[in-house]
């Protein structure tokens, strides 16, 4: 959030970009801008190109994606992602994880809006 109120998308999606990414790639492997395509075609249109290849080589360091190279006739080979077993994990539990505190700001925020209507 900034000073005037209005949420700041950019520090929100850094917070949920590896989900997000994650997420992506339950349904079907990807390369990097297929990925960013895949984002932004969900609806996180504000979502940066480095911030995705940053997020793919940090989770695929981490082991929770495997990659393979895919030469290309028409440009650069692609290395496509999918998650491994502690990919899924992971998924598993940040959606744990954010379903839990999006129901709690639901709560607070339909709180608030009660209370407003008073």
């Amino acid at each position: 959030m900034v000073a005037d109120g209005s949420a700041d998308l950019s520090q929100v999606l850094k917070g949920v970009l590896d989900l997000a990414v994650l997420a992506v790639l339950a349904d079907r492997e990807g390369y990097g801008y297929d990925v960013v395509r895949r984002l932004r075609e969900s609806g996180l249109r504000e979502v940066g190109d480095a911030s995705v290849y940053g997020t793919l080589r940090r989770l695929f360091q981490a082991g929770a994606l495997a990659s393979h190279v895919v030469p290309s006739d028409e440009g650069p080979h692609r290395k496509y992602y999918s998650l491994t077993g502690r990919g899924r994990a992971t998924l598993a539990e940040s959606a744990r994880t954010w379903r839990s505190v999006t129901q709690a700001l639901d709560l607070l925020l339909d709180g608030k809006e009660a209370r407003r209507e008073r």
